[in-house]
């Protein structure tokens, strides 16, 4: 294929949004994936280069598992990219000051606040995915109920990746447990490793102590 008639067809795709499903050895087709990185190299380097952009993915875990820290560290780098981020607060547990304190620019942060309403959220995120012009969209449900969330029906998240696909916007779900995800998306599960002391203390006294680390362990699954 010549270079004009590849760099017409790229076009074409990208105008219908098709590009994003192209499956291909060819080395061009390596250069249609776009990625956002994530600011952690070791993520980065098992994500392929970052979350895939036009595509919808989740990072899971348990409490204390560090779901805030990695989603703080994603809208960081968008926005020092430039980018604007948006933050879909289903249970109003975001914190600005820390995430501030973490390299978050919050002039570049979209924050919208609900109270625990996991419907009224989701028109929220769908709302904001429609406006475009993201770089990074995080909706937080981690704290809301697994029985609300499962109330949705499954193509309530198909639809939401629909509304991205072949855009620029990487969405990611933060839940409690593995909840929806893209076919081009990710599953970032964040483990606390079995049998082993998780949290490093440090004092003198169980009155007088600080907590300094939490080991965890991270998996993607459905990565290239």
């Amino acid at each position: 294929m010549s270079s004009v008639a590849r760099a017409e067809l790229e076009s074409l795709l990208r105008a219908r949004k098709l590009d994003v499903t192209l499956t291909s050895a060819a080395p061009w087709a390596d250069r249609l994936r776009d990625v956002a990185p994530t600011g952690m190299a070791a993520l980065d380097a098992a994500l392929g280069g970052g979350l895939a952009r036009g595509h919808l993915s989740e990072i899971v875990g348990p409490r204390s598992s560090g779901r805030t820290t990695v989603v703080c560290r994603m809208l960081a780098a968008a926005a020092e990219r430039g980018e604007a981020v948006a933050l879909i607060d289903a249970c109003d547990r975001f914190d600005p000051a820390s995430a501030e304190a973490a390299g978050v620019d919050l002039s570049k942060l979209l924050w919208v606040r609900d109270t625990g309403d996991a419907s009224r959220a989701l028109k929220a995120m769908n709302l904001v995915l429609q406006a475009g012009g993201f770089g990074v969209v995080a909706f937080d449900v981690a704290d809301v109920h697994a029985m609300a969330l499962r109330q949705f029906p499954y193509t309530t998240w198909m639809r939401m990746a629909r509304v991205i696909e072949g855009g620029q916007t990487a969405a990611v779900i933060v839940a409690a447990e593995r909840l929806a995800r893209s076919p081009g998306g990710v599953t970032i599960a964040l483990d606390l490793p079995p049998d082993v002391p998780r949290a490093r203390w440090s004092g003198t006294s169980d009155r007088a102590r600080f907590l300094r680390t939490i080991d965890v362990q991270t998996r993607v699954v459905g990565g290239r």
